[in-house]
């Protein structure tokens, strides 16, 4: 995908922050928050994952749904990159599409096992974005940001009570009547997840991917779909969990 620009990242983060990032000048412990060794291949990779979010976004408002094999970086701030995350990519999508005039209102719908802290604060805000994150109440980051909705679960949720109260979180969304959802399909609920702490089945992802994509449908809003994370120890089952959503978002577009 086409990179972000510089005028994309900036509507979210500090100048001195890209700059930094750009250029190679993050000290090492803002390297070592963000997990990744700074190269320029990491650079141009933080960057093309918000291009393709950005396309995603553009596509779903002109096709009803766009996904990005990619995004979902969701912990980091204007100022700062986090847990394998460089830019915001759902912040930069819906500021843009706001800007653009692409829609008028934007709801995060991040299903990634960990709060999404830094879309949470950056949507803090900005009240054309509405944020939603459910998440393990006990995991990282061990400090939480405010979302509009955060959904909390124990440890070891399985699917029935993960869907119902996503389910009830939904109902609450689409009371904010958004014209594009971004939707953050992370596989990390998984039971086999090393990082989650919850007891999804490959199942019950599939069903948390339907009610998301197919109530969205159902009421025309578009969808553009991210990946977010998946730790299992097997990457075929990381593979399995997000084929599972893309090829159900190909069947409903």
């Amino acid at each position: 995908p086409p990179a972000a620009t510089d005028h994309e990242l900036l509507r979210v983060h500090t100048s001195g922050y890209v700059r930094k990032v750009a250029g190679g000048d993050l000290t090492p412990s803002e390297i070592r928050r963000i997990g990744f060794p700074w190269s320029p291949q990491m650079e141009q990779r933080a960057r093309r994952s918000a291009g393709a979010t950005l396309g995603a976004a553009r596509s779903a408002l002109q096709e009803g749904l766009g996904v990005n094999l990619a995004g979902g970086t969701h912990h980091a701030f204007a100022d700062r990159g986090a847990a394998f995350c460089v830019f915001n990519d759902s912040a930069i999508a819906a500021s843009a599409m706001l800007e653009e005039g692409r829609a008028e209102r934007i709801a995060v719908v991040d299903c990634d096992v960990h709060q999404g802290d830094g879309t949470a604060f950056l949507g803090r805000n900005i009240p054309e974005v509405f944020t939603l994150s459910i998440h393990g109440a006990n995991n990282f980051p061990f400090r939480k940001e405010s979302s509009d909705i955060d959904i909390a679960l124990d440890d070891e949720t399985e699917d029935l009570e993960y869907l119902a109260r996503l389910e009830g979180g939904l109902e609450v969304v689409f009371r904010f009547c958004p014209d594009l959802v971004i939707y953050l399909a992370g596989a990390d609920p998984f039971v086999g997840d090393r990082l989650g702490r919850l007891s999804l089945s490959k199942k019950g992802l599939l069903e948390r991917d339907r009610l998301v994509l197919e109530s969205c449908r159902s009421r025309g809003i578009a969808v553009a779909v991210t990946m977010a994370g998946g730790y299992a120890d097997r990457v075929e089952d990381i593979v399995d969990i997000h084929f599972q959503t893309v090829q159900l978002a190909a069947r409903l577009g």
